[in-house]
């Protein structure tokens, strides 16, 4: 207890000392005895000051190891991969005495990381359930081409992105993507490309739509149906807009179907195997009605296993959509996906490992990790620092102001990736926002949802669905492809600053 309030006099010490100093620099600034002055300089280098040099040096320390094991998780000094990296920046965050072992603690988001649990665990039911069998057999129905089939996985992507996580939706769908472009013989980029970026698109309209998103909701307090309201029209016109970049860029290769498009880039492999199950020969009549009779015993069987099918995927729809009410009825989210997950788990009526086994418990760890390591890069006042810095070039109220706060969630999305640029600038434009409107606070909140998430497609390394679809095709079964950076890149740069700078006028 007397811990605890030692601590909260320190916070407020610290309050009151950062106050009085801004109130000191601001009235040096209207002085005529200093003009020409930087002051913008002499508050970053306050502000600096703040944090002892030994922990903002340590603490830079630590984030670089996170960062560097983020971003290039097979380093040839340290190959540990991406969520040992995590926890690597974290445990060094403690060793080093930036936060205390609680504050590490306390530092983890656990709603969001219930959130994410349930909507992975929602998602491998719906698989189950056929969920993406039957968007992939919307993809192809009535097809009308190759532009056509073009447009179609941009807007399924987009949408089952949005509704199950884009990472979910690469998962499951870039394999039958590759088969659909086979089996018309058409080239794999455009699709792969339409299908990574659309996903990163979608994802954007709901807080569910991707990690980023998920910590902006619970950090914004906006609701599932505002959230969605807001972006939705940027997402929509996004896909749009997204959809006849690739149409353009690859109309002739499009216009004309062949089989290999690249030969450096592509690697089909072995034919289908078409097997034929012959009927065996009757020799006599008994035998015949033998297996007349077994036939209709097994049909009998099949009828009702395939009604208990039924039903039971009528069920896992029937949560799901409920799940999703609950969500625009304002109830808390991370409660809602544990609860329909858990509900799914009883519907099944089977024993829950085998699905539970397919969680990704990695990227859980791995978000805790992240959260540690942003919270005690946080404290060193570097982050607060370098915004103070950029803030009234940044304001939310003037075009200008927009562009150069969507340009610095754009370049810090790439480079510290886009769920630690929204942990480390959300708080700090929100409250810059705050101090002009309240609506002006929810846009900032939008505005970095939307930009970090298209952010994504700016290059290969930019998000995670990229990736997925990448290493999905490279070991696709049938036909593997392997989408070199520079041929996403290519259309990656254009596309991503044309579709930002169109949903940004778009946002409310």
């Amino acid at each position: 207890m007397g811990t605890h309030l030692i601590q909260n006099h320190q916070v407020l010490a610290f309050d009151f000392y950062s106050c009085r100093r801004q109130a000191w620099i601001n009235s040096l600034s209207s002085s005529p005895l200093f003009e020409g002055l930087n002051f913008e300089l002499l508050k970053l280098l306050l502000n600096m000051a703040m944090a002892s040099s030994v922990k903002v040096v340590l603490g830079s320390i630590a984030f670089a190891t996170f960062w560097i094991l983020t971003v290039f998780p097979a380093v040839p000094f340290l190959p540990i991969g991406r969520t040992a990296g995590s926890l690597l920046g974290a445990t060094l965050m403690v060793v080093f005495r930036v936060l205390t072992p609680n504050q590490a603690y306390d530092a983890i988001d656990l709603p969001i990381i219930g959130l994410l649990f349930g909507t992975m665990v929602v998602s491998i039911y719906l698989e189950r359930a056929d969920m993406f069998k039957y968007l992939g057999k919307l993809l192809l129905w009535k097809s009308q081409g190759a532009k056509d089939l073009i447009c179609r996985v941009c807007l399924i992507s987009a949408i089952s992105s949005a509704l199950f996580t884009n990472d979910t939706a690469c998962m499951v769908l870039t394999e039958f993507v590759l088969k659909v472009a086979r089996q018309h013989n058409l080239p794999p980029r455009p699709f792969l490309l339409a299908l990574a970026s659309s996903a990163n698109i979608g994802s954007a309209a709901t807080p569910i739509g991707n990690p980023q998103n998920l910590v902006i909701a619970f950090q914004s307090n906006i609701p599932f149906g505002k959230f969605v309201l807001g972006i939705f029209p940027a997402m929509l016109v996004g896909v749009c807009v997204n959809a006849l970049l690739l149409l353009c860029m690859f109309w002739k290769l499009l216009s004309i179907q062949k089989d290999v498009e690249d030969a450096t880039g592509e690697v089909v492999g072995e034919e289908d195997v078409i097997s034929h199950r012959f009927s065996p020969a009757f020799n006599s009549q008994e035998d015949k009605s033998l297996l007349d009779s077994t036939k209709s015993l097994e049909g009998k069987e099949n009828l009702t296993t395939k009604w208990r099918r039924m039903l039971w995927k009528s069920g896992v729809y029937f949560v799901t959509i409920g799940m999703l009410v609950a969500f625009l009825m304002g109830l808390n989210m991370s409660w809602c996906t544990i609860t329909a997950a858990l509900a799914l788990v009883v519907l099944d009526f089977k024993d829950a490992l085998p699905s539970l086994e397919k969680v990704s418990y990695s990227l859980l760890i791995f978000f805790c990790g992240m959260f540690i390591t942003v919270d005690g890069f946080n404290k060193t006042g570097i982050p607060s620092t370098l915004w103070d810095f950029m803030e009234p070039h940044a304001k939310i109220d003037h075009v200008s102001g927009i562009a150069v706060l969507a340009v610095t969630i754009l370049v810090l999305s790439n480079v510290a990736s886009n769920v630690p640029t929204v942990l480390l600038l959300g708080g700090p434009v929100a409250a810059s926002a705050a101090l002009i409107s309240a609506a002006d606070e929810k846009k900032a909140w939008l505005l970095l949802a939307w930009v970090s998430t298209v952010a994504g497609n700016l290059s290969l390394m930019g998000s995670a669905a990229n990736l997925i679809v990448c290493e999905q095709a490279r070991q696709a079964t049938h036909r593997a492809y392997n989408l070199s950076f520079w041929s996403h890149l290519k259309f990656g740069v254009p596309s991503t600053i044309i579709v930002t700078a169109i949903g940004l006028t778009l946002i409310r």
